[in-house]
């Protein structure tokens, strides 16, 4: 069976000496390379071609939110993984919009890792459960302060079908494939969706849906 190869970026040593330990002991995984700082990362990934990268927010030289960036434009096959401490929506949607699958929080990284880094090499998102409660909690507070009814209610059917498959990571060609549609079809509800949930890009797709129960923190 083919491994998955990680690369691993944290600042700290003790860190990065924990986790390669715990992902070394996983079967079928291989930890290819580990960095101290963002740019490290960026260099590493390129060298490596990693199936996935798990790496802190807060790096020195270059952070992990705009390493990731590059890694992502570069290496588009590679799933980024985040480890951090901060549990605020703005992190997450940050860390989202750099092109992360996963994001989880550094005090439950050792139960939630292997089965983050499962999940984002069969093309899915994982959060950590608290990340999910958070999230969900926080918009239950924004319906309340608004007092508005719940958006999800104005979706069709196959419009729901077709926001989970893109939240799940699947792109409009392959949601196509899977429901048996035409690209222009999926493309229309892709944009209806949008509309009535007056999201703005992918990443905050993802979020909504996290929220909604659509897709699973783990």
């Amino acid at each position: 069976m083919k491994k998955i190869r990680i690369l691993l970026a944290d600042d700290h040593t003790v860190v990065r000496k924990g986790l390669r330990l715990l992902l070394e002991n996983e079967p079928g995984f291989e930890v290819v390379a580990d960095a101290a700082t963002g740019r490290e990362a960026v260099s590493l990934a390129e060298q490596h071609e990693p199936d996935v990268v798990v790496m802190d927010i807060a790096m020195p030289i270059l952070n992990g939110i705009e390493a990731a960036r590059q890694i992502a434009g570069r290496l588009n096959r590679a799933a980024i993984v985040f480890l951090s401490m901060h549990s605020d929506e703005s992190y997450v949607l940050r860390a989202l919009k750099a092109g992360a699958r996963a994001y989880l929080l550094k005090d439950s990284a050792e139960q939630d890792l292997i089965n983050a880094i499962r999940a984002v090499t069969e093309g899915k998102s994982f959060f950590s459960p608290a990340i999910s409660k958070m999230l969900v909690e926080d918009y239950m507070r924004q319906m309340q302060r608004r007092s508005v009814d719940d958006s999800y209610d104005l979706l069709t059917t196959r419009e729901r079908e077709i926001l989970q498959l893109l939240a799940e990571g699947k792109n409009n060609k392959e949601v196509a494939a899977f429901l048996n549609l035409s690209l222009y079809t999926v493309e229309t509800h892709r944009s209806n969706i949008f509309q009535k949930l007056n999201l703005h890009s992918g990443a905050e797709l993802i979020l909504y849906a996290i929220r909604k129960g659509v897709i699973s923190g783990g």
